[in-house]
Order: structure tokens, then sequence, then C-alpha cells
């Protein structure tokens, strides 16, 4: 179930991160897992991804895939600090919308 509405970018930069724990990918089909949940289009992910390379997040190599280059992105030992630090503002997020949405919050 795709989500219609903006995404914003720290949630993206989450599942990102997710994406390439254990195995790089290329934008593509980082793009097409994303698609699963989000709308997001290639324009948004892209900047996101490289913003993310230059802070250290993610890293980059290119390997020849049909004739063409493809570039892979995997998570650096930053981007699974990043990542540990997005999971626990995830939690801490939806707790509170589950909160406010069955009228507890702030109690």
């Amino acid at each position: 179930m795709a989500f219609y509405y903006p995404v914003p970018s720290p949630v993206i930069e989450f599942l990102v991160l997710g994406l390439v724990a254990e195995e790089a990918s290329y934008g593509y089909e980082i793009s097409q897992n994303l698609k699963l949940i989000t709308a997001i289009k290639e324009s948004t992910l892209y900047p996101i991804l490289k913003k993310m390379e230059l802070s250290g997040y993610l890293e980059t190599y290119t390997e020849a895939h049909q004739g063409r280059q493809r570039k892979y992105y995997r998570r650096t030992q930053a981007g699974a600090q990043h990542f540990s630090f997005l999971e626990e503002e995830w939690k801490r997020y939806s707790r509170a919308i589950e909160d406010m949405a069955k009228g507890r919050l702030g109690k």
C-alpha cells in the first residue's frame, strides 16, 4: 500500500539505509522497492541518495551490467549509526501517532 502524500526525507533515508543494510543496491532497484510503500519519484530520490553519499552514510561503486555502468549504493559504518538514530526517532514518532490516534497523547 503506497502513501500518496509526500514522505519526509528522513523517512526516505531510514528506508534506504534499511534496504542497503545487507546488500548493495542500485538506484532504480531502490526506487522500485520504495514505490511499494510510497509514491516517490526518481527526481526526489536521487538528490537524497547524493546527500546521503556526501554525508558519509552511503558509499558507491560502479559495475558493468548489460553494457552499461550501474551505480551501486551500500551503507557505511556512519550510515549504520545514522540508521540506528533514525530507527529510534521512527519508534518515538510512531508511538506518538498511535497514542494521539487512540486519544492517549499526554497521558
